[in-house]
C-alpha cells in the first residue's frame, strides 16, 4: 500500500484538519495551528496515518502535547466509534482462534497497518472529558497483557453519563464495536 498522499490530497486534508482544529478549540486551547501545520507537512508518513484515521471515520483532532518529546497527540474524535473500523475482533490471535464467521481483520492489526495505537483505558477516559463519545457504540481499548493471556479483551463506552469499561472474549466482534486510535506527530 502506498503510504503517501498526493500534493492535492495533502493540501485538502490539512485544510480539513485546520477547520476541525478551529471548530473545536476547547480540545486544544492555547495551541498554534501554524506550528502544528509545519509539523504535519514535515512528517508525510504521520500525515498519511492521520488521513487513514480520517478515511475510516475517526475525525482525528489534536488533544494534547507531550513536552518531553515535542509531539502533538491526535485522537479519533468522531462521536461514535469510527464506522470504517467496526466489526473487528481484538487482535490477530483472537482472529486466528475463530473457527467460523471470522471478521476481516482485528483492531490491533488494522491499527498497526494504519500506523496508529489503540487508546488505553486511561486515554479513553481522558477523551471522554472532551465531550461525549460512544454513546451508541463501543470501542476496544488496549488490553493489559495479563487479561489478554486469559483470552479476554477490554472495551469501553459512555452510557448514563458515565464511562464504562467491560470485558469480552477477544475473538468477539459486533457491528457497533470498533476502536479508537492515537497518533503522535
Amino acid at each position: 500500500m502506498k503510504k503517501d498522499l498526493s500534493p492535492d490530497q495533502r493540501a485538502e486534508f490539512i485544510n480539513t484538519l485546520q477547520v476541525r482544529f478551529e471548530k473545536n478549540r476547547s480540545r486544544h486551547d492555547g495551541f498554534d495551528w501554524t506550528t502544528m501545520q509545519a509539523k504535519l507537512e514535515a512528517n508525510k508518513n504521520k500525515l498519511w496515518s492521520l488521513h487513514e484515521m480520517e478515511r475510516t471515520g475517526g475525525e482525528p483532532d489534536v488533544v494534547g502535547y507531550d513536552d518531553a518529546t515535542g509531539e502533538y497527540i491526535f485522537y479519533d474524535c468522531s462521536a461514535e466509534s469510527p464506522k470504517g473500523r467496526r466489526s473487528v475482533c481484538y487482535d490477530q490471535q483472537a482472529l486466528d482462534s475463530r473457527k467460523e464467521h471470522k471478521p476481516q481483520t482485528s483492531a490491533a492489526e488494522m491499527a498497526a497497518e494504519m500506523g496508529i495505537e489503540l487508546l488505553t483505558e486511561e486515554q479513553y477516559r481522558a477523551l471522554q472529558t472532551l465531550g461525549t463519545f460512544d454513546a451508541k457504540t463501543s470501542s476496544w481499548v488496549k488490553t493489559p497483557a495479563d487479561i489478554r493471556q486469559l483470552g479476554g479483551a477490554l472495551f469501553a463506552d459512555h452510557r448514563y453519563g458515565h464511562v464504562f469499561v467491560y470485558h469480552n472474549g477477544a475473538e468477539s466482534y459486533y457491528g457497533s464495536r470498533g476502536f479508537r486510535g492515537l497518533l503522535r506527530v
